[in-house]
């Protein structure tokens, strides 16, 4: 799969279910794999803007994903503080 860019909790929620169905995996085993409930991971993939920032790391490292931070345009970050 290519690289995704999630602007908002639920572009991050869909990101994860696509690559979580892409590699066939169900809900039950992720959480699995990340400590959480099957009912979490549908919560997250429908609606994460309640989930914390801890319960998305476990889903992707269970999902053996990164969290990459980036300027979203090529302007000079400090300007932007």
């Amino acid at each position: 799969m290519s690289d995704f860019v999630a602007r908002t909790p639920k572009q991050l929620g869909a990101i994860l279910r696509g690559y979580r169905r892409e590699w066939n995996l169900t809900q039950q085993s992720v959480g699995i794999s990340c400590g959480l409930p099957q009912a979490a991971i549908s919560q997250i993939e429908s609606n994460p803007t309640t989930t914390s920032l801890s319960r998305i790391y476990r889903i992707l490292s269970a999902l053996d994903l990164e969290l990459v931070i980036r300027p979203r345009n090529s302007g000079d970050p400090k300007t932007k503080w």
